[in-house]
């Protein structure tokens, strides 16, 4: 099973849906595929193969992910975070401005810079199927060493409330 997943953001991804039709008409992919499109318009999509989810719950993503043979994931920071923790062999789609994908390239230059790690992205679709007829091999690790924002932010104003609280206290 592959699975595909671009993120719940109100911008529409056509992209991915006309390459993964490509594939599937070429035959490239012949495997059942979860196809998660978050607000991206699925009409044309319609292939016995595939199986369509508006949104999944994070449990029901990671299941999905933990049994499948390839994820093509849109190149969201929290995405890629968790597709290298399970240990998933993926590929970043990354949404483009250009297109209408996002409002900047800020998926773009994520994945230029996870690609130091082993971490294979694409934005032309001959990419795309160079990598799905050799497939990454799985990620095993963490890639970000650093805390999770929000563990930040609560360290942060942990500690900003201690020094007010103890100027008060003076």
């Amino acid at each position: 099973m592959i699975v595909f997943t671009l993120g719940t953001i109100n911008f529409p991804f056509h992209r991915s849906v006309d390459w993964l039709n490509s594939l599937l008409e070429s035959k490239l992919i012949n495997e059942p595929v979860v196809f998660q499109h978050g607000t991206t318009p699925v009409n044309n999509l319609n292939h016995p193969l595939v199986t369509l989810h508006k949104s999944l719950t994070r449990y029901e993503m990671q299941d999905y992910i933990k049994k499948s043979s390839l994820v093509v994931s849109h190149a969201g920071q929290g995405s890629t975070r968790n597709l290298a923790e399970l240990g998933a062999s993926f590929i970043l789609l990354p949404r483009l401005k250009r297109y209408g994908e996002h409002i900047d390239d800020h998926q773009l230059i994520f994945a230029r810079q996870v690609e130091q790690f082993g971490i294979h992205y694409c934005t032309e679709y001959h990419q795309l199927v160079r990598l799905i007829r050799q497939r990454p091999l799985p990620y095993f690790g963490r890639l970000f060493e650093a805390p999770l924002l929000v563990e930040h932010l609560i360290n942060h104003y942990q500690s900003l409330d201690a020094s007010i609280y103890s100027k008060t206290t003076r």
